[in-house]
């Protein structure tokens, strides 16, 4: 059964209460809380804002002694918690309770309108105990405001020579935002805290980098493979905290990255590959609560499949645990893929393919949408959507590299994927198309574009996309996702990265697309962070002029490279043609003067005001080691 919390709704947008009530800075005060009133007597809850599902699901509640259930909305009288049916506030007078226990922050208002209702002598606690020190608040005038949370979680791992970086820039610095700072927080595996610090952000769009090696250094910690929990203050416009996190070994042979972890749990993720003879799939499962994952609670099934398996084991609150896939299906083989029974208890989190003949590599699953339906007017709006909706991914010259592609079903009512897949060189020429049939929920259908391109991609970049095709029948949503796999034929590297698709490039809208990462639909324009590699690496980009209808000829790129601080060293242009691509590696577009005047944590900023891009990024080591994700826009 899922964890009974609101998280983010699709219609009213971010649901804050779960991370205000949960945070870790919270747990204390509010378990504190909770004993207090058990050991008073009697305790009436009166849930005026609809919170108590919600905190009898994070925290335990099993020692009250419940005097009576109450609410505000008469709508809300067929509602019931924790054994208890609702009855009106104004039955509160006969509750006999010892304590009126108000589940709400900001409770002031509320607490105001039924005081002459609470029984004689009985205490009124609120949730305004468990409130986060003023300094933390964005917005202090409403504590349930998102900015107030802008919170994520990060997988930081240092042991057994493995390591990882966190890096991201201080982009709400752009939005308007200052005194931008971040309170941060490591639990071990067993969710014990081991370092709590926070870092001040600059007053310029400077980047923010997290290193293990360096968090183990500062505070003298042994080997850990744990949860950062990351909070940024006095951000601006949206509560997303977006970052890349990379992966490496001390033997060099291990690079990889993966994108950020969504800071929303979810019901179902999907996504997760199977693994190839050789290969051990380890999901990484982060409890992004204080209560425990009880066993059971997390399971594995084939995609389209009813036969789902539970994992046997608990985890901690805000603990970490590997879920080893061959554990539950020992049967299951790539192609094939997994969908993950979360129940709201963990962000996006990451799988881990390990094998003996081949470096690790990192990536992660994605949110299974539950609250879709098939949209049969897509099928319907033919040329002015043109091609519709778009997942464009890169390909990697086919003479050294071998580039596959798996469509993913990635809402719960999807039980056909209508597709075709398109291939363009970097000049944006068609050069292969493939009709993929209407394929079921459960398929195992893969392609390597090697074997459709006969040798016209052999030394070059390109790119594929999948679309819709509705000429067999089927039915879509919108929400179409794939898994794109690219392995280096000479030495084994390989790297994984998903993405879902859009509308790209036309003045019309359609459902909020094409999307806008600021303002209203649609967005038109580019702003992606690449992060680079410092002395040992290069950091190397792959972007895509994808085009659902018809847009300019060329785009109008910007590429500007920043210092760690944010300051602008240098900049150049790039005009890609409609439909085409364009691979480049950081150092050979900005000379070493450059590279080495914008230092340690520079970055470069990709920025088009006259079409959305969609962009790939990595790091590439001297090896051939390479790491591979799509970028994050802000």
């Amino acid at each position: 059964m899922a964890l009974a919390i609101e998280t983010f709704s699709n219609r009213s947008g971010p649901q804050p209460f779960f991370k205000a009530a949960g945070h870790p800075l919270a747990v204390a005060p509010m378990q504190a809380m909770i004993a207090r009133i058990a050991a008073a007597g009697p305790v009436a809850l009166y849930d005026p804002e609809g919170h108590g599902s919600s905190l009898a699901a994070l925290y335990d509640l099993s020692a009250w002694n419940l005097a009576g259930y109450f609410v505000q909305r008469i709508e809300d009288l067929d509602t019931g918690l924790m054994g208890r049916a609702a009855q009106p506030v104004t039955a509160l007078p006969g509750s006999g309770a010892a304590t009126v226990f108000v589940a709400a922050f900001d409770a002031g208002r509320a607490i105001d309108h039924i005081r002459h209702l609470v029984p004689a002598g009985a205490e009124i606690v609120s949730l305004d105990e468990a409130r986060l020190p003023e300094a933390m608040l964005t917005n202090a005038r409403r504590y349930l405001d998102p900015l107030n949370f802008a919170t994520n979680f990060a997988l930081l791992r240092d042991e057994a020579g493995h390591h990882t970086r966190v890096v991201t820039a201080n982009y709400w610095h752009g939005h308007g935002a200052r005194d931008t700072w971040y309170w941060l927080r490591l639990h071990d595996e067993k969710g014990h805290e081991l370092a709590t610090w926070s870092e001040k952000l600059g007053a310029a769009a400077e980047s923010f980098v997290i290193d293990s090696v360096a968090v183990r250094e500062r505070f003298g910690l042994g080997e850990f493979c744990g949860s950062l929990f990351m909070h940024a203050v006095n951000v601006t416009t949206h509560e997303i905290v977006k970052y890349a996190l990379d992966t490496w070994a001390d033997d060099a042979a291990e690079l990889s990255c993966t994108h950020d972890a969504n800071a929303y749990p979810s019901d179902l993720f999907g996504g997760l590959p199977a693994p190839e003879p050789g290969e051990t799939v380890l999901l990484w499962l982060q409890n992004s609560h204080p209560c425990p994952v009880p066993a059971g609670a997390v399971g594995l099934n084939l995609m389209g499949s009813d036969d789902i398996r539970s994992w046997p084991e608990t985890i901690a609150p805000f603990g970490t645990a590997a879920l080893d896939v061959a554990e539950l299906f020992p049967e299951a083989r790539w192609p094939q893929q997994l969908e993950v029974q979360a129940g709201r208890h963990f962000v996006r989190p990451r799988y881990e393919i390990l094998r003996k003949d081949a470096p690790r590599r990192i990536a992660h699953v994605n949110v299974e949408r539950t609250d879709l339906q098939a949209e049969p007017r897509l099928a319907e709006l033919g040329n002015l959507v043109g091609k519709g909706y778009i997942l464009p991914f890169p390909v990697f010259p086919t003479a050294s590299h071998e580039t596959h592609v798996l469509p993913t079903p990635m809402a719960s009512w999807q039980d056909n994927l209508p597709l075709a897949l398109l291939v363009y060189d970097a000049s944006g020429k068609e050069i292969a198309r493939e009709n993929l049939g209407v394929l079921p929920r459960r398929h195992d259908v893969t392609r390597e574009i090697g074997a459709l391109v006969n040798g016209a991609l052999a030394d070059a970049h390109g790119h594929g996309e999948l679309i819709y095709d509705f000429a067999q029948g089927g039915s879509g949503d919108g929400w179409l996702h794939g898994l794109v796999r690219i392995k280096d034929k000479a030495n084994g590297h390989a790297a994984d990265t998903s993405f879902g698709s859009h509308l790209f490039n036309m003045p019309i809208t359609w459902k909020s697309e094409p999307q806008s990462y600021m303002g209203k639909p649609p967005g038109l324009s580019t702003r992606l962070f690449l992060r680079l590699g410092g002395a040992e690496r290069d950091a190397h980009c792959h972007l895509i002029y994808p085009c659902s209808t018809t847009w300019h000829a060329t785009s109008s790129t910007e590429l500007i490279l920043h210092g760690g601080d944010g300051a602008e060293i240098a900049r150049t242009s790039v005009a890609i043609p409609l439909s085409g691509s364009y691979h480049f590696r950081a150092k050979a577009v900005f000379g070493e003067r450059e590279i080495a005047q914008a230092g340690e944590n520079a970055y470069i900023l990709i920025r088009d005001t006259t079409c959305r891009l969609f962009g790939y990024h990595g790091l590439i080591a001297g090896n051939g080691a390479f790491s591979l994700d799509h970028m994050f826009g802000f």
